[in-house]
């Protein structure tokens, strides 16, 4: 985004201008979906979190510094409300042992979010990502799918650039391990081509 123009959308944002929450809400709500969907790894949660964090951009909207930039911002609240409903999702599996009998017995069918994920190398790359740390799988969501500068990703995981940086290399060459059937070269696709 350009930042001038963000920079006016904060200005609006600041004054409630419902042209610039628009405004906004075109540029990143895909985007934030996408990461919000890869962290949880399930649709449903992903757009209770999306919610969550659209209303707290409302909420917080009037005191964003004047400078403030969006994309960080953002992916920095989306993190926040995902962190918070996995200790709500501790807390609720501490006490599910004595819950158990009140679920149905059986797995769900897939959801429209998996279904989506059908071919071979798609599949692949889910399950990989799926199963990489999440301070791994966040910083290949921020950095090559999201495309943020390795600065913009560890101001939102609060962490230094060069963490990011050393993240990021680590992630990329363990979901190739992950990717790697056998000995055979790994699959090669792109993070955006699940994303999307």
């Amino acid at each position: 985004m350009d930042r001038e123009l963000e920079l006016r959308l904060v200005g609006g944002l600041r004054t409630g201008d419902p042209a610039a929450f628009d405004a906004v809400y075109d540029a990143f709500n895909g985007r934030l979906y996408n990461f919000l969907a890869r962290l949880s790894n399930k649709r449903d949660v992903a757009e209770d979190l999306l919610e969550e964090t659209w209303l707290r951009l409302v909420k917080h909207a009037r005191r964003l510094r004047p400078d403030t930039r969006l994309g960080p911002w953002l992916f920095t609240v989306a993190r926040h409300v995902y962190a918070s409903y996995c200790r709500s999702r501790l807390l609720e599996d501490s006490h599910a042992a004595d819950l158990i009998g009140l679920w149905p017995h059986g797995r769900p069918g897939p959801s429209p979010f998996e279904a989506l994920e059908t071919s071979e190398t798609g599949r692949r790359l889910a399950t990989a990502l799926a199963s990489l740390p999440l301070t791994h799988r966040e910083a290949l969501l921020l950095v090559l799918v999201q495309g943020l500068r390795h600065a913009e990703a560890a101001e939102i995981c609060g962490v230094t650039t060069e963490t990011m940086r050393q993240r990021v290399s680590r992630a990329r060459a363990l979901l190739a391990r992950r990717l790697t059937d056998g000995g055979r070269v790994p699959v090669l696709a792109s993070l955006k081509e699940i994303t999307t």
